[in-house]
């Protein structure tokens, strides 16, 4: 089964991947794309775009039988650029920007599970300000936006929200791979 784990920064995503890969052997764990990427501006909208790149590449190279639980996808850097438009903080750009919905939306298809890490009310998770609490909020409203568009995950085979402490949302998403088994 191939999993990803969608949110904003400080939402729980390491933690729950960790905790899945160790829950469910055999799934290998594929880390944070930002590992991946060498940046001096990680929150820049180039910085993004690559990020958007490597995960979509590493989703479409994987076989139908990988067993996988990767630390984001590429929906995640369409809401990071999306949420810097927001901001009048850059952009990728409406020609860029289509043909990064285009990537992605073939990279989803290859996604058999997408969990989604919303903020929750209230946030039980805080970041301070160096975190760009901002950015954290914008991008999450964007997530949840593109986590609806047929476009981009309608061939996901299921989109999961979770909620909760960290044993909450493990038993949440362990539940859905049983029943998927």
């Amino acid at each position: 089964m191939r999993i990803v784990v969608s949110g904003t920064h400080a939402s729980g995503k390491s933690t729950l991947v960790s905790d899945l890969a160790l829950a469910l052997r055999g799934h290998v764990q594929l880390p944070d794309p930002f590992e991946l990427v060498d940046d001096d501006e990680p929150a820049g909208a180039a910085s993004f775009v690559r990020q958007l790149v490597v995960t979509a590449e590493r989703l479409v190279e994987l076989s139908a039988e990988s067993d996988v639980v990767a630390e984001r996808g590429p929906v995640d850097f369409l809401a990071y650029l999306a949420a810097l438009t927001e901001l009048g903080r850059g952009s990728a750009g409406p020609d860029l920007t289509d043909r990064l919905r285009s990537v992605t939306a073939t990279a989803m298809g290859h996604v058999d599970l997408l969990v989604v890490l919303p903020l929750e009310s209230p946030d039980v998770i805080r970041v301070p300000d160096d975190e760009d609490p901002e950015l954290r909020a914008a991008m999450d409203g964007h997530l949840l936006d593109l986590c609806e568009d047929e476009e981009l995950v309608g061939s996901v085979g299921r989109v999961l929200e979770v909620t909760g402490p960290p044993e909450s949302r493990l038993a949440q998403v362990l539940a859905v791979v049983a029943a998927a088994r």
